[in-house]
C-alpha cells in the first residue's frame, strides 16, 4: 500500500527557516518521482519542488527558486524540503505527492493539473507569521 506521511510543519516568522519531511512506504523511492505541493486557504493547490522520474533532476516553481531545496534519502525513504526566507505567502498545508505512471514534474512546472499525481499524503501546515 502506498503511504505519503508529511512532517516538520510549524509556526515560523518571517524570514525564518524550517525542514519538511516525506517518509514513503508501500513503493521503491528511487524509481519513481515525487513532488511537493502547496494549498493555502482559499486558493489553488499548486506545485513547489519535483525531482523528475525521467533524469532524477531537481526542480522548482518560480515562487520558490533560490529559497527551496529538496532532496531524496533513497535509504531512508523519504524526500525532504528546506525552506528558508520563508515569507508569509508560503503559508499552507504542503503536500508530497508521486505517481507511477507520469512525471510528477509536469504538474510542478508542466502545466498539468496537480490532481492529476495520483498519490498524496494528508499534509503539514506551515505558518508563517510574526
Amino acid at each position: 500500500q502506498v503511504k505519503l506521511v508529511e512532517s516538520g510543519g510549524a509556526l515560523v516568522q518571517p524570514g525564518g527557516s524550517l525542514r519538511l519531511s516525506c517518509r514513503a512506504s508501500g513503493f521503491d523511492l528511487h524509481y519513481f518521482g515525487i513532488g511537493w505541493f502547496r494549498q493555502a486557504p482559499g486558493k489553488e493547490r499548486e506545485g513547489v519542488s519535483c525531482i523528475s522520474s525521467r533524469d532524477g533532476s531537481t526542480k522548482y516553481a518560480d515562487s520558490v527558486k533560490g529559497r527551496f531545496t529538496m532532496s531524496r534519502d533513497n535509504d531512508q525513504r523519504t524526500v525532504y524540503l528546506e525552506m528558508s526566507n520563508l515569507k508569509p505567502e508560503d503559508a499552507a498545508t504542503y503536500y508530497c505527492a508521486t505517481d507511477f505512471e507520469t512525471d510528477p514534474c509536469n504538474a510542478v512546472v508542466g502545466g498539468v493539473s496537480v490532481y492529476a499525481v495520483d498519490y498524496w499524503g494528508r499534509g503539514t501546515l506551515v505558518t508563517v507569521s510574526s
